[in-house]
């Protein structure tokens, strides 16, 4: 759908790392994971400035490892506060759209 990137903003670092829950992952299996789940307006250099702000914060165990083709390749998983993190923003998320749906219920 078009014009969600700036709507998406405030949510990718939590689509992300509901993405790194589910296992070990990389940065272009992620990208792939959004186009898979209707956001192929993500492009691959967004990902990978959420992902280094996602580790910048201390949420990410980032692996290094030769792939099976091509160049050494970073392996994201969550650790302790990257779990808490992500708990928190699906609380705030539930919080929001609970609020947006009251909101819209208030139409005219």
């Amino acid at each position: 759908m078009n014009g969600l990137t700036e709507l998406l903003k405030g949510a990718l670092e939590g689509i992300v790392l509901q993405r790194i829950s589910q296992g070990e992952t990389y940065g272009y299996e992620i990208t792939q994971y959004l186009v898979d789940n209707g956001l192929e307006d993500i492009v691959e250099g967004t990902v990978y400035t959420v992902l280094l702000r996602l580790d910048k914060k201390g949420l990410l165990t980032v692996t290094r490892r030769k792939s099976d083709r091509g160049p050494m390749r970073k392996f994201y998983s969550l650790n302790a506060d990257g779990e808490a993190y992500l708990a928190e923003f699906w609380t705030k998320w539930d919080f929001l759209t609970t609020t947006m749906t009251a909101l819209r219920g208030h139409q005219k």
